[in-house]
């Protein structure tokens, strides 16, 4: 599903040139922006690439926004007012907007110039989430701009994660499930990462943690944890450590030597405890998003049925003005 739509829009792109790349959402759906904003830092010569907050992005207004900017933006039910408000301001700037949504026919759809339909995370193989459908649309803007193979490797590599994620799941049920006995009375937990990898812990504090369970959660970017936040670090602080494959996973493996050593509720989430047969070693970093991703959910939702609330229940979003 999403891998047609994309290659679609690299088509109606081909031999159009970019100087800018903006990824634009809010919530859950900036997360996937992030660890594609650093893809594309990893691989782009040529290119400028940043990552916004929607409503900051138009009161910011990039002085570079402009006909040579390819504006990426994305909302799970393609109405979030402040990403809508966005891609109809990149618009009216002149750049060209790829809107991504579950579902068809939404006002983002509408705002934008085109648009890529991902599946539920629950039932999608993983090239057709949210997190495939961005990636793929990265690799193949930057091998257009760049000239770099990145496409169908990314094609590749996605197609060969659904089988690693499943088995990644069930290696880390067990700990998922002490964790959520050990944090279901919880009054606040942190979350560490690094590089792309810091994206997950984003959401699984702001987003699971905050907003589907109303625990007290801080994410915690591991290369800053050392220049004040570890001071907090007590025997019984809970502790969620995510450790990808990506370059900067050395700020993870820093992370993890200190809190082994002071704190006694420590939970790691390894990627290099699962195995990544048929990935190909250039993209585990990609992959390992992904585990990370599946398995943040995992240890939500086990706490969730642990503390018998609901990850839908809300006490404002939606229900109130705001």
């Amino acid at each position: 599903m999403s891998e047609s739509q994309v290659r679609n829009v690299l088509s109606a792109l081909e031999g159009k040139t970019f100087d800018q790349l903006y990824f634009v959402a809010c919530g859950g759906s900036s997360a996937l922006m992030y660890s594609s904003k650093f893809f594309a830092d990893q691989h782009s010569k040529n290119m400028n690439t940043d990552c916004y907050n929607a409503n900051e992005f138009i009161y910011l207004a990039p002085a570079a926004l402009g006909e040579s900017s390819l504006v990426i933006v994305c909302s799970q039910e393609g109405k979030t007012p402040e990403t809508l408000a966005a891609a109809r301001f990149a618009k009216e700037r002149g750049a060209t907007v790829i809107a991504l949504a579950m579902h068809p026919g939404t006002p983002l759809e509408l705002a934008s110039d085109h648009f890529v339909l991902y599946g539920y995370y629950n039932t999608a193989p993983a090239i057709d989430t949210s997190y495939g459908s961005v990636f793929m649309l990265t690799a193949g803007i930057l091998e257009q701009r760049e000239g770099t193979p990145l496409f169908e490797g990314m094609v590749k590599n996605l197609t060969a994660a659904t089988p690693v994620i499943k088995t990644a799941i069930e290696h880390f049920r067990p700990q998922a499930n002490e964790f959520a006995q050990a944090c279901k009375d919880a009054k606040i937990l942190y979350s560490l990462a690094s590089g792309p990898d810091y994206s997950q812990s984003y959401v699984f504090c702001y987003c699971y943690m905050m907003e589907m369970q109303w625990i007290n959660a801080i994410p915690i970017h591991a290369g800053e944890f050392f220049h004040g936040p570890f001071e907090i670090i007590e025997k019984n602080s809970p502790v969620v450590l995510l450790m990808g494959r990506s370059s900067t996973r050395y700020l993870e493996e820093r992370a993890l030597v200190f809190c082994k050593k002071y704190t006694d509720k420590l939970f790691t989430i390894d990627t290099k405890e699962v195995d990544f047969q048929n990935i190909d070693e250039s993209y585990h970093d990609v992959v390992a998003l992904l585990v990370l991703n599946n398995v943040c959910r995992l240890f939500s939702q086990t706490i969730a049925v642990v503390r018998d609330h609901s990850l839908d229940i809300r006490r404002y979003m939606n229900l109130v003005e705001y």
